[in-house]
């Protein structure tokens, strides 16, 4: 059955704004894991969300600007995730702020988030000059480029678990890597369209590779934040196959300078390396 995750009420999200440059760390925006965990009637969530800042610039002592790239590691286990836009706001709060040194950024910035989504945030800045920012390979085998795809009856509608079936071999435990390129979802408050990709590590009994894909394309219409597509991905895989190892990884597109990557599995909190698709 379609889960629908409400929308969450009096976001920044949609509505004009003004922009202001002067460090503010009441901007930032909660919005409670619940809302989306509720929907899904699962609360059991291991992993991180990590938001990459590509918009991030104070002042020095001396005045002269400094610009760097932001990297947020939430745990799955903060009360909270930050709504986008509020984080945004934030991050543009402190361009016309003195601070002594990107280490006292970082620690800011921790302290504020932490304080109003919940303990365990982790902020890692890089001075744009040296930020590698390498785009990484997605692993696995590409869904949409396997030859049944071109045959199989796609039926986009919203996101529907009921279309997951087992794999043709179900004696075949191996673990498995699925990824595809063209997830998409919609923002629960705008209406507008999220794209990413996707990757599913799976040991065990799974998905049948089309069943997979089949579903990851229901979402298209399917109105969720980023971290309850994911959680919903997750759940829904782990309730219909019950494997013995899961993971579940989005890389989202940016939007107003910030991209989100949230992170699922039942083995450990944080992937094995960090994921930045090509689009990123």
């Amino acid at each position: 059955m379609p889960v629908l995750m409400p929308e969450p009420k009096g976001t920044l999200l949609g509505q004009s704004t003004v922009y202001g440059d002067s460090y503010d760390p009441t901007l930032i925006q909660p919005i409670p894991r619940s809302l989306g965990r509720d929907a899904i009637g699962d609360h059991h969530f291991r992993g991180t969300d990590i938001w990459r800042l590509y918009e991030l610039s104070w002042l020095a002592p001396n005045g002269l600007p400094q610009t760097a790239v932001g990297e947020i590691f939430v745990p799955a286990s903060t009360h909270s995730i930050v709504e986008s836009k509020s984080l945004k706001l934030y991050a543009g709060s402190f361009a016309m702020t003195t601070v002594a040194s990107l280490e006292e950024v970082e620690k800011r910035m921790e302290e504020d988030l932490g304080a109003r989504i919940g303990e365990g945030v982790r902020v890692k800045l890089s001075p744009a000059e040296k930020w590698a920012g390498n785009v990484t390979p997605l692993p696995g085998t590409c869904l949409e480029t396997l030859p049944e795809a071109a045959s199989h009856e796609f039926r986009a509608a919203e996101a529907d678990a009921l279309v997951l079936r087992l794999g043709a071999d179900p004696a075949e435990t191996g673990e498995k890597i699925w990824s595809t390129r063209i997830f998409r979802s919609l923002c629960p408050v705008t209406g507008q369209p999220d794209y990413a990709a996707v990757v599913v590590r799976i040991r065990g009994r799974g998905p049948a590779p089309m069943a997979l894909l089949d579903y990851l394309v229901s979402y298209r219409r399917h109105r969720g934040f980023h971290e309850q597509c994911v959680e919903q991905i997750f759940h829904d895989l782990r309730a219909a196959f019950s494997p013995e190892m899961l993971e579940v990884y989005a890389a989202f597109t940016r939007r107003g300078g910030i991209d989100i990557n949230p992170f699922r599995s039942t083995e450990r909190d944080l992937p094995a390396s960090i994921l930045r698709e090509i689009r990123q």
